[in-house]
């Protein structure tokens, strides 16, 4: 691998892990005091698993952005997939403001919804452009359908 793509792929993933960043400031403050005091499911998993686990995803993303865009920007393809892959993030991190800062379960649940199509959208967009990086999105796609069940329950168990 070139410098020049090594210098791509942390760009890559320093987005990813920032978008993360970005969305922990406003879910840690909430964890210990509003998210405790919620109604849980039996199958929310312990509040010391989710930063690990986004940790990972948001490192796949990025691998995933980088291998799109090292098939160059000249292409649509590539632009249209990175547009909606910007558009993801983006819902990524308006769902914590959502659901933790503004303790709004039921339109959490309405962005983590949006957000569930538009990861959809782009592994779509990027299998088109490179198979790899729209399957390193599985995983993703695969802990916000848990994560959209939970919110759905937790929003059923606290009207």
């Amino acid at each position: 691998m070139r410098v020049r793509n090594i210098g791509k792929l942390v760009i890559a993933i320093m987005i990813c892990e920032l978008a993360g960043v970005v969305g922990s400031v406003f879910t840690y403050p909430s964890i210990p005091t509003w998210y405790a005091s919620l109604q849980k499911p039996s199958f929310n998993p312990p509040n010391w698993l989710f930063a690990p686990v986004w940790l990972i995803l948001f490192a796949l993303m990025g691998v995933s952005a980088y291998l799109v865009w090292s098939k160059g920007l000249e292409s649509k393809g590539v632009k249209v997939a990175l547009f909606i892959f910007v558009v993801q993030l983006v819902l990524n991190m308006l769902w914590s403001i959502v659901f933790f800062e503004l303790r709004s379960i039921f339109y959490g649940f309405v962005v983590i919804t949006v957000l569930w199509i538009a990861i959809i959208l782009t592994i779509t967009a990027f299998v088109r452009v490179s198979r790899k990086a729209g399957t390193l999105l599985l995983p993703y796609i695969l802990w916000v359908s848990f994560a959209s069940a939970l919110n759905y329950y937790i929003w059923l168990l606290n009207p």
